[in-house]
């Protein structure tokens, strides 16, 4: 299968396997995965109940999370953080770490993991003994200790917000817009905040932005937030709206056009991490070529 296409009301959230008996109230939908055809990814969003908690673990797999909803705890031997809605973290292959919700409501975020976690592996996943934890504190992304952790919203996808001051919240200018024809793009998780096989960012389309017919050597998902966006995959059309998710395997020709009423704006994950060059490649590139050749022919 060359993509998947999942609307919010068909998420069905169950225990994930690997977690039976290693955790409390918390129950996913593996979007992206295996059985439908993904090879380099797995995406996911999850839920934790009130009171909720998953036992310290350990991955052989690279994680990030986006947290759309509520508060959600993240305990590792170094710190314990507070991961409200539009932080995200980073959590390196071989972290241990555990989760916890010590709210009074549920915490919705996103998964992603690379590479693809392998259900006859157990899903990647060992349990070592459970750590100490302490007192959990906000994210402080100005700090440039700060490794694992940041912070988005819909204003950082403003251009007209862009100063100084603003750009005062990160501890660093890695976090600067990429703007071009209608599009904003703000990087997320990536290289700079030390990934080594994924990305993580938001992307925004103005209205009546477009992207033409485009494919890449790696997998990507997108995760819709705001506004309603037209996406076709290898030529078949959908409109996505908040909640929704998109996953486009290697080569599969896909364009995306704002057709609402305001900005659209999603989350966007990739695996593996993108090449140096090459990482797009447009189809009327390639056709004007197809062109070209042919009447230097006739």
């Amino acid at each position: 299968m060359a993509h998947i296409v999942k609307p919010k009301a068909q998420l069905a959230f169950t225990v994930p396997t690997e977690f039976h008996g290693r955790s409390t109230g918390y129950t996913l939908d593996r979007i992206v995965n295996e059985e439908d055809g993904a090879v380099q990814m797995g995406f996911c969003i999850a839920h934790l109940e009130p009171g909720g908690f998953v036992d310290t673990h350990v991955h052989s797999y690279e994680e990030s999370i986006y947290v759309m909803e509520g508060t959600l705890t993240l305990d590792t031997p170094e710190e314990s953080v507070l991961l409200v809605e539009g932080d995200y973290a980073l959590i390196p292959v071989g972290m241990t770490h555990a989760l916890r919700n010590t709210s009074g409501a549920i915490v919705e975020f996103a998964e992603m993991k690379a590479p693809l976690p392998r259900a006859r592996f157990g899903y990647d996943t060992q349990f070592p003994p459970a750590m100490t934890v302490g007192a959990a504190a906000p994210i402080d992304v100005r700090d440039p200790r700060n490794r694992y952790f940041g912070h988005i919203d819909a204003a950082s996808m403003d251009p007209t917000l862009q100063t100084q001051d603003r750009l005062a919240v990160s501890a660093s200018m890695r976090t600067a817009l990429l703007v071009y024809s209608g599009i904003t793009v703000k990087m997320m998780v990536d290289s700079d905040l030390g990934a080594d096989l994924s990305t993580m960012f938001m992307v925004q389309y103005e209205q009546g932005g477009y992207a033409g017919a485009h494919d890449h050597p790696l997998e990507e998902t997108y995760l819709i937030l705001d506004g309603q966006v037209e996406a076709k995959f290898d030529g078949e059309s959908f409109v996505l709206g908040p909640g929704d998710t998109a996953w486009a395997g290697v080569g599969c020709v896909h364009e995306f056009r704002n057709v609402g009423d305001g900005f659209v704006r999603w989350l966007e994950t990739q695996a593996p991490a993108p090449p140096p060059r090459h990482s797009y490649r447009f189809a009327r590139d390639w056709a004007y070529l197809e062109n070209a050749l042919a009447e230097q022919q006739q």
